[in-house]
Formats: C-alpha cells, sequence, structure tokens
C-alpha cells in the first residue's frame, strides 16, 4: 500500500555501488528502513541522495508492505528545509551525534506523534540559533520522556540523583548516585525551554562529564542503547 508519511533521517550508508540503506523515523510508521536503488548514479532518480543528510526532514511517498524488511520510497521532497544544520561545523558535529543517539535509542515501529513532533521542533529551533552549546545535553534530557526515562522531580532538593532508578535520593548509595556540578546542572536543565539555554553558564570540561553521565542513564535503561562513537568529535569541538 502507499503510505505518505513525514520523516527523518537517522542513517544511511552505502550499499553496492551506486545504491543507499537509510533509516528514518517516519511520522505515521515509527521506525523504517529503505533501500534506495540506483540513487548514487541516476540524476534523474526521483529520489535524490542530497535529500538523505542526517537529520533532514523529508516527506516520504512509501510504498509499504509489512513483510518486507526494506522498505521501497516512490517519491521524496524535503521539507523544513534548514538554513544552517548541514553547513555550520558545530551544528554538523550536533547533528552527527544526535543522528547516532537516535538512532541507536529508537527502536519502535508504530506511530508516536509526540515524539516526532518533538524531534522536529527541536531541530528547527537549533537551525535558527547562534547560542547552542548547551542544545544537545537538553535535548537528551527531554527525550527521555518520550522514551519512558524520565528523571522522577518528586524529591529534586535531595541531594544525590540515582541514575539506575531515575529518583533523587537523601543518601549515596552506589556508583549510580550523582551529585556536585552534574547534579546542580540536572537540576538546572528539568524543566527549563530551549529558549532558556543562553542563561545556562557552563565550561567545555563541565559539558563533557555531564553528557557522559546522561549516556550511561540512556545505556542503564534502554537494553539496546551503545555509546555513540562520534562523542569524541563531538567533546572535541565543544571542548
Amino acid at each position: 500500500m502507499l503510505v505518505t508519511t513525514n520523516a527523518i533521517v537517522l542513517s544511511k550508508i552505502k550499499f553496492k555501488d551506486n545504491d543507499l540503506i537509510v533509516t528514518c523515523y517516519t511520522q505515521e510508521l515509527g521506525v523504517v528502513g529503505f533501500l534506495l536503488k540506483g540513487v548514487l548514479k541516476s540524476k534523474k532518480s526521483v529520489n535524490k541522495a542530497a535529500y538523505f543528510q542526517l537529520l533532514s526532514q523529508l516527506q516520504l511517498i512509501i510504498n509499504y508492505n509489512a513483510n518486507r524488511s526494506l522498505q521501497v520510497v516512490k517519491e521524496s521532497k524535503p521539507v523544513n528545509v534548514y538554513a544552517s544544520l548541514h553547513i555550520h561545523i558545530l551544528k554538523s558535529s550536533i547533528v552527527m551525534f544526535l543522528a547516532e543517539v537516535l538512532y541507536s535509542a529508537l527502536r519502535e515501529e508504530e506511530q508516536n506523534e509526540t515524539l516526532y513532533s518533538y524531534i522536529e521542533t527541536a531541530l528547527l529551533w537549533l537551525d535558527e540559533q547562534s547560542e547552542f552549546a548547551n542544545f544537545h545535553l537538553l535535548f537528551l534530557l527531554n527525550l527521555t520522556k518520550y522514551l519512558g526515562f524520565y528523571p522522577d522531580t518528586t524529591s529534586i532538593d535531595f541531594p544525590y540523583f540515582n541514575l539506575a532508578d531515575g529518583m533523587f535520593d537523601l543518601k549515596e548509595y552506589d556508583k549510580h548516585s550523582v551529585s556536585g556540578d552534574n547534579l546542580k546542572l540536572l537540576k538546572e536543565l528539568l524543566g527549563i525551554s530551549f529558549d532558556d539555554l543562553p542563561s545556562v553558564k557552563i565550561n567545555g570540561k563541565q559539558r563533557q562529564a555531564f553528557l557522559n553521565m546522561l549516556l550511561q542513564y540512556y545505556e542503564l535503561h534502554l537494553d539496546s542503547f551503545r555509546k555513540p562513537k562520534s562523542l569524541e568529535i563531538l567533546n572535541q569541538v565543544f571542548s
């Protein structure tokens, strides 16, 4: 059947000489893999390779078959075209990193309108900003709302946060207890909007430490999650 849906590109790999295998998070179908035959060769193809950059937002017409592991894209076109995400070196580093995180974290093959809307809107916000060094921190923290392990803020005044259970504690129990700068920044980021981010002042070392904590949080709560290979590049450009 033909399905028309918006989609965000999570990964792409070259297959054979002229094909691409692309994974997208779609508005209608969740995570879907596609085989784009001849897209690297034919200039007349309705699916342009340039459309499928990481985290690009597209509208796809899919010849969908639930029994097929890789679907066929009948037609594609860009929507919400970015002005800066793919040409600004710092933003493109964030794009590469977040695409890898989303590819690892999103495994649902079903519609989730609120999650799709969150990712779509956040990326458009980033595209427009000149101050964005902490964007990926808040993006990952907020993403946990949709993945089912957002921190429980009931006891937010307590002096420790336990990564394993996602709750604030009175005492330090084990290696998963967070305190110090990471705890302070966690409390500062909980509940703020992206527009409030410029008020958050931290240095590169603090940013890296908090990001490592967030990734550990993901690893504890998502069995399939693996630390992104692009983390080192991201840390270098924001050091």
